[in-house]
């Protein structure tokens, strides 16, 4: 016998009862031995059946939430990167915001900035002798090749990978510690060589082919546009 102030209150409020997953699977079994082993209780079946199904639904719930909570920080992560790339009035100091403020925001282990060029003698350029490590001058072709792996073809705009073996000479001494990189082709305006800028990281799951190019191309876009003003 239930004692009667509970089975006041379940008659109160039976909708209690209803919402408490235990509860009922506790009914439910004892239902099914009352019935014994002969007589199969469809109902039974319909509940766990259900319960199968919003499990899977609550799972897939959980990593819609988690993904799009992740793409929210992604999208913040991109648009505090572009606000200081921004702000530096001279190219000097863009360059190295670039390597600075910018590389920790994303949270890149080295930034590289490519441009290609025909003239030979580049490297003795005073002025680029002072950006330091993260601009590097290279001949006619190297943006498509390096893009494409040494493969011919156009290219995609923004490529996520592990480093190939190109990344040898390309990384110099950092080689060794570099596992992925994201390549974003940058064009430069008429009559200009195409540029590249490259964020590498020592995590080989950073930078993934199967990871999402929205942000980047997007950051990407923004950078190519205030290269073209300094560059004018």
């Amino acid at each position: 016998m239930i004692e009667p102030d509970l089975r006041d209150r379940i008659l109160a409020e039976p909708e209690r009862l209803l919402e408490d997953r235990d509860v009922m699977n506790a009914l439910v079994a004892a239902n099914e031995r009352a019935l014994g082993d002969n007589i199969v209780d469809l109902r039974g079946i319909a509940m766990q059946r259900l319960e199968t199904r919003l499990d899977r639904l609550e799972d897939t719930h959980r990593s819609v939430i988690a993904a799009a909570y992740e793409n929210l920080a992604g999208t913040n992560q991109i648009h505090r990167a572009i606000l200081q790339l921004l702000e530096p009035t001279n190219f000097e100091a863009f360059i190295a915001n670039l390597t600075g403020e910018v590389a920790q925001t994303l949270r890149v282990d080295l930034v590289r900035l490519v441009l290609e060029t025909v003239q030979e003698d580049s490297d003795s350029d005073p002025t680029l002798r002072r950006l330091g490590e993260v601009l590097r001058i290279a001949p006619r072709g190297f943006v498509a090749n390096y893009l494409t792996n040494g493969r011919n073809g156009a290219g995609r705009p923004v490529v996520l990978r592990a480093v190939t073996g190109l990344a040898g000479a390309f990384y110099a001494e950092r080689a060794d510690t570099i596992r992925s990189e994201a390549l974003m082709k940058l064009d430069l305006g008429p009559g200009r060589l195409p540029g590249m800028l490259v964020f590498a990281s020592e995590d080989t799951n950073q930078f993934k082919s199967t990871h999402g190019t929205d942000l980047l191309a997007f950051f990407a876009g923004i950078f190519e546009r205030t290269m073209r003003r300094w560059l004018a």
